[in-house]
């Protein structure tokens, strides 16, 4: 310090000194002109040490003095010139005075006119005058300044010789100006010459020279530079070194110290940028603040170093949440712009870099205040870089950003246009091989993005898409902003593949992201966020293709990125909350309590962290509420909605009136409400809840996106309060906001057709209450809409088809059959965009429900016979004709040729699209379900071009559902809620209608009855109450039948086929008789089968048996099933089967051991005839859990329908309850036998109830005599006739009834 000290006072000394000489030398001195000299110099020494202004105005008037003291002709005038503008040069780099700059220039101009070609100083004044144009250019940004400087330094250079002790200096100057090229231009050849010349000065500049502390400085800046533009580490690593070896060269005291620790400072800042590691940055920030103290106030570079200090301390809190960090980098911000007053070189990048802090406290604290200061900094800074400055495309940008986020708070869309706007023009001005172009690519993507996301545009997602593109081929590997090119694209993509549903988008969204995460190893700062991302794309492709190991994978991957994050860090309540959405998606998939439990758990920890004041608490607190009010759903807890409906009242004080979200709120406030009064009845929630409903309507007035919704909610409330006390105005005023919310929902829109069935429904309302005509006549006007809606049906459109039925049904309107058309229409489009998984039974069932069996009724009342065939057909097992009628034409489609195949593929990637946008409809979506449905209309209408395929996806005509009476008549007996028919089908005549004198109730009565005594067959004689039963059936359905039959001319003895509709599924119709003597049952009279579908037995028909030389049979028999009871005559049964079948067929048998669940899967890929002797298990509540019971576990329904057999034939199921199936949609013909029959068997044999063992046996071995043709061939379609003399035969022993009548013959 003593030295230190000394040094200083040396320097005071020496002004002092010059001033004592001045004052000897008075006006008119002849050394007075050289002493002013002297004292200018001394006084700007001084200023270079102590950084005090004083010094340097009183420098500059000095200099001043003495050049007035040095006319036109002096000798001394060019020195003079010189180290004025030098003087006023260093004032401007202070203060920023553009006045100062250009007198500078001036002045240098002058010295260098004076400086001939040959004067020993002519290369000082060309770099003087090439300092101060780069200053100009910088501070202008006009090129033309830069090349004459870059021009100046190479002739200063030339006149320089190569031993020249200044050569070192004129290399760094000519050096400099290229790099100032280098980063106008992104040129990166003028980067590379830059570079090799601070080297060639370094040469110059061993150690022990004064300037090799610079030299050092000077080449790492230039590989700085160069990292910023090719991202390669090594030049970065290489600057670090160089920088920490100058600064080894600046001890403390030394006048240049703080530079240096300025300059590692931001090559350690670049560093942690790249590779994400804490300590770089904490070195950084430490190595900035001691900068920052050797600049106390006064000094011409401190507010550099708060800036500085002021940017790494905004980083740490990006990286580790420190609001503290935020607050102190925004006051050295504001501290450094007051150092830079209006007029200063500097001012535009303080305006800029306090406008980004403040940006960030916006983004979390969500302040509008802040957000708005942001962008008027912004402006500011943009209006002191005109066009041509160099920097005025990274204000366009800054702009742009901040609006951006001001459109995502607010929602102006003027905002978000403008903000593209300005990314454009900011892109404009970078050139092709600018070194920051990719930014600039990045950012307008950025917003074209969001563009998209607000209005749905795929053009906007397709330019972002190629703009990301466009930018990650800039961004070769090693550059260190690969990473967010790879992240920005996966996410462009992701949303692409939403809109569109292209599954080469998604997966190339997964490679993105997992080579994104590559580049963020363990430890870097960003790695949990890049994680997220694996994980949310994963997420998206199980909603696609449903494979539990990606969203498996999914759960881990947030379980990891929970763990990465800190507990005290600002977003962890951001991971917390992925976390709990995706254990969510699982509970809907599984089922599982636990996995929802968990995510409540996780949504009330991510409360926590959002604390009163933080801008993300109103989200925890409507997410957990949103949760609870599912388990709420699915467990029936009230206290669950209790606690949701406090968690929303608690978010909607955070939301205050003039929040953006605020309607959001209100809204889901009002729904949990109306959810309670539904549970309780309370009139206080529902008044409550219209109270809210109004609130938000208000604001959301005309033009804005959800008004339709809050229309239609607030008229919802007011109808359930019009339905508890009875008001009429409340039901009027329900109607005008019906009416109001289908003004905007037009033509087209994906909620219209509910819009019309609240306005209808709520008009029959009226209608019942006043009974005003044009209440009816226009409720059914509205409904007659229907038929033409543009769009592919959604389960909404479907429900208000259902509404129209009601109604017309009640009023007994003459719109009642084309109501049932336009339902069962919709029907058929709605299950053609669900893939035929078992999962999606609840909705078929949902949708089916009595409609078809109604529509039947009602075209038999109109006289309709044919249509009334049609749409029963249309809605009846819809799940077993889902599957024969959508995936096997698709299959036949994708082998038709490489055009086919690709519409095939269309077709499967939009139906899965449209069925996820129905799913999640929202106001928002309603454009990309129109866009969506245009797109899956158009390709079924180029499917249906094709040859034999005209019919594609629409529902048989009866001309075709006729053929099923080929070789005997088809009967479907219906039972409906408006009576019960018969219709009798035949091959060549018209249908004969059957009226039948039983109710629907009557129906259901029976087959309850029977059901209850079938599950005591077995314990006791029950056959004095299964005759009763039967007789039953004989006299009330059957009897009218057969005597239609007769009067029709079906010869007795011939085959007929029952096609039952609902609780007649579960009758033995062929069974049924007067069990009298003299008197014929049905069973003596013809031979009778059952189809579940005309259409199944029609495809059946089809199905032309393969004339093979050898057929193959297997027997299938597993006598001790895991965990069943054990079944003494299987061995028998099989023995018997091989004794009939041995000779004829190549024969298989597996038993006990083998009879196995693979087993039985892979004999059945290599046999077309199977013999299943086994436990039949029946589940009637889950259906598709029906099996047979194999040695290892069950053979489930499912694993049947995932199999793909090779032309199968004939399927004798021995086993009990086999045509069992869901109690409670026995239209769906979910049963072990129908899988069998629907996975393409032609005919089978099964049972409706307990099977005798013994009986089993006996049945068996005399069907197998009866099976044989007279060729010594199998022959499936005499299946029936042989389990006709199979059961005949029974007769002569003492078979009890039931099991003489339990088996039952399905197909041709």
């Amino acid at each position: 310090m003593g030295q230190s000290s000394s040094r200083v006072l040396d320097k005071v000394d020496k002004v002092e000194k010059a001033r004592a000489a001045l004052r000897r030398s008075p006006p008119g001195h002849w050394l007075r002109s050289m002493r002013l000299h002297n004292l200018a110099v001394r006084l700007h020494e001084r200023f270079h040490q102590r950084g005090f202004l004083s010094d340097l105005d009183e420098a500059i008037e000095v200099n001043r003095a003495a050049l007035l003291l040095r006319p036109p002709g002096d000798s001394d005038r060019a020195s003079s010139l010189t180290n004025l503008a030098i003087s006023l040069q260093d004032r401007f780099h202070q203060r920023g005075a553009l006045s100062d700059l250009d007198e500078a220039i001036e002045l240098n101009q002058a010295a260098l006119l004076l400086r001939l070609p040959g004067h020993s100083k002519r290369s000082k004044s060309h770099t003087n005058l090439a300092l101060g144009l780069q200053d100009k250019f910088h501070q202008r940004g006009f090129p033309s300044d830069l090349d004459e400087a870059i021009k100046l330094n190479r002739a200063a250079l030339l006149l320089c010789l190569p031993r020249h002790s200044d050569r070192s200096t004129f290399l760094n100057n000519l050096a400099i100006s290229l790099r100032d090229r280098f980063e106008q231009r992104g040129s990166p050849s003028d980067l590379d010459e830059a570079i090799e010349l601070h080297r060639a000065a370094l040469l110059l500049r061993p150690p022990g020279h004064s300037g090799r502390s610079m030299s050092l400085s000077n080449i790492a800046n230039g590989l700085q530079n160069r990292f910023h533009q090719r991202g390669a580490l090594s030049d970065l690593n290489e600057a670090i070194e160089f920088y920490q070896a100058a600064l080894l060269l600046c001890p403390p005291g030394h006048f240049g110290r703080s530079v240096y620790l300025n300059n590692l400072a931001v090559s350690l800042h670049d560093r942690f940028e790249q590779r994400g590691s804490s300590s770089d940055l904490d070195e950084a920030i430490q190595l900035h603040q001691a900068a920052l103290l050797l600049r106390p106030p006064g000094h011409s570079h401190r507010s550099m170093s708060l800036s500085n200090l002021a940017n790494s301390l905004r980083d740490r809190f990006l990286q580790r949440g420190a609001l503290s960090d935020l607050n102190e980098a925004i006051e050295l911000h504001s501290a450094a712009l007051l150092l830079r007053p209006p007029g200063h070189s500097d001012r535009s990048m303080s305006l800029n870099n306090l406008a980004a802090s403040l940006h960030d406290r916006f983004e979390q604290r969500g302040s509008s205040s802040d957000l708005d200061e942001a962008i008027e900094f912004h402006r500011a800074a943009l209006l002191l870089r005109p066009s041509g400055h160099s920097d005025r495309s990274m204000s366009l940008s800054n702009i742009a950003n901040s609006l951006r986020d001001r459109f995502h708070q607010r929602g102006a869309l003027s905002d978000l246009d403008e903000a593209i706007e300005l990314n454009r023009a900011a892109l404009l001005l970078c050139p092709l091989r600018h070194f920051g172009r990719s930014v600039y690519l990045n950012n307008l993507a950025i917003s074209l993005h969001d563009r998209f996301e607000q209005r749905g545009s795929p053009s906007d997602l397709d330019e972002a898409i190629e703009l990301h593109r466009a930018a990650f081929l800039l961004r070769p590997p090693g550059h260190s902003d690969r990473f967010m090119s790879l992240s920005n694209l996966s996410l462009c993509l992701r949303d692409r593949f939403h809109q569109r549903g292209v599954l080469s988008d998604l997966d190339e969204v997964i490679e993105l992201n997992r080579a994104a995460l590559l580049l963020r190893p363990p430890g870097h700062s960003d790695r949990a966020s890049s994680i997220t991302n694996l994980a949310l794309s994963l997420r998206d492709r199980f909603h696609q293709r449903g494979a539990p190991s990606d969203l498996d994978e999914a759960i881990e991957l947030n379980r990891a990125a929970l763990l990465l994050c800190p507990l005290r860090h600002f977003g962890r309540s951001v991971y917390l909350n992925n976390l709990a959405i995706s254990l969510h998606d699982r509970f809907e998939q599984r089922g599982s309590p636990s996995n929802l439990d968990e995510a409540i758990e996780l949504h009330r920890a991510a409360l926590l962290l959002c604390p009163p004041g933080h801008s993300d608490r109103s989200m925890s607190l409507s997410n957990l509420a949103s949760s609870l009010q599912d388990r709420f759903h699915q467990c029936g807890t009230l206290s669950d909605l209790d606690e949701a409906i406090e968690l929303y009242q608690t978010a909607l004080p955070l939301c205050p009136p003039g929040h953006f979200g605020r309607s959001v709120y209100l809204n889901n406030l009002a729904v949990s409400l109306r959810d309670r009064f539904k549970q309780r009845g309370s009139s206080s929630d529902l008044d409550e809840s219209i109270e809210l409903h109004q609130a938000a309507l208000l604001l959301r007035a005309p033009g804005d996106s959800n008004r339709a919704s809050s229309l239609t909610n607030l008229a919802q409330s007011l109808r359930d309060r019009f339905h508890q006390r009875g008001a009429l105005s409340d039901l009027d005023e329900a109607i005008e906001l019906y009416r109001a919310a289908l003004l905007l929902r037009f033509p087209g829109h994906s909620d219209r057709s509910t819009s019309l069935n609240n306005l209808a429904t709520s008009l029959h309302d009226r209608f019942q209450q006043r009974e005003v005509m044009s209440d009816l006549d226009e409720s059914f006007m509205l409904y007659s809409e229907l038929p033409h809606i543009p769009n592919a049906a959604s389960r909404r459109d479907l429900h208000t088809a259902k509404s129209w039925v009601s109604s017309a049904e009640q009023s007994n309107h003459g719109s009642a059959l084309v109501a049932y058309q336009t339902a069962l229409k919709f029907l058929d489009q709605h299950v053609a965009l669900l893939s035929s998984s078992s999962r999606h039974f609840d909705v078929f069932k949902e949708a089916t429900s009595s409609l078809a069996m109604d529509a039947f009724s009602c075209s038999v009342r109109y006289g309709a016979l044919t249509t009334a065939v049609e749409l029963v057909e249309q809605g009846r097992a819809v799940f077993w004709t889902q599957l024969a009628r959508f995936r096997t034409p698709l299959d036949e489609l994708s082998l038709s040729g490489d055009t086919s195949a690709a519409l095939a593929e269309e077709f499967k990637r939009l139906s899965f699209r449209l069925r996820s946008a129905f799913d999640k409809s929202t106001e928002d979506q309603s454009p990309q379900i129109r866009q969506l449905t245009m797109q899956w209309d158009d390709v079924v209408s180029r499917i249906r071009i094709l040859p034999d395929f005209s019919r594609f996806l629409l529902h048989p005509l009866f001309s075709g559902l006729q053929e099923a009476a080929e070789e005997g008549p088809v009967i479907i007996v219906n039972a409906s809620q408006y009576g019960c028919d018969a219709l009798i089908i035949f091959g060549t005549q018209d249908p004969v209608h059957v009226p039948l004198a039983i109710t629907q109730t009557e129906v259901s009565e029976l087959s309850s009855e029977f059901q209850s005594l079938a599950e005591e067959f077995g314990s006791s004689d029950h056959q004095h109450e299964l005759v009763s039963i039967l007789r039953k059936l004989w006299d009330r359905i059957v009897d009218p039948v057969i005597q239609a039959l007769m009067e029709s001319g079906v010869e007795p003895g011939s085959r007929i086929w029952w096609c039952p509709t609902s609780q007649f599924t579960l009758l033995p119709l062929h069974a049924a008789g007067p069990y009298e003597k003299k008197r014929d049952n049905l069973s003596q009279i013809y031979i009778s089968s059952y189809t579940p579908t005309l259409a199944t037995l029609v495809r059946a028909r089809h199905q032309v048996s393969i004339d093979a030389p050898t057929q193959h049979f297997v027997a299938v028999g597993q006598a001790n099933p895991d965990g069943g009871k054990e079944l003494r005559c299987v061995a028998p049964e099989l023995a018997a089967v091989a004794q009939r079948l041995l000779p004829l067929v190549s024969f298989t048998s597996l038993e006990n051991s083998d009879a196995t669940v693979q087993g039985a899967l892979d004999s059945l890929r290599h046999n077309q005839w199977l013999h299943l002797a086994c436990h039949g298990m029946p589940n009637r509540k889950q259906p598709f859990q029906s099996s047979f019971a194999m040695r290892d576990g069950p053979l489930m329904i499912t694993d049947i329908i995932r199999s793909h057999w090779q032309n199968p034939e004939f399927a004798f199921l021995s086993a009990c309850h086999t045509t069992v199936g869901d109690e409670k949609s026995p239209d769906e013909s979910i049963h072990l036998a129908a899988a069998m029959q629907f996975s393409g068997f032609r005919s089978v044999i099964g049972s409706m109830w307990s099977v005798d063992d013994e009986v089993a046996r006996q049945v068996v071995s005399a069907f197998y005599a009866n099976l044989v043709d007279s060729s010594g061939r199998l022959d499936c379609t005499r299946a029936a006739v042989a389990l006709y003399k199979a059961v005949k035969s029974l007769r002569k022993m003492k078979v009890p009834l039931e099991q003489q009548i339990v088996f039952v013959h399905i197909g041709v």
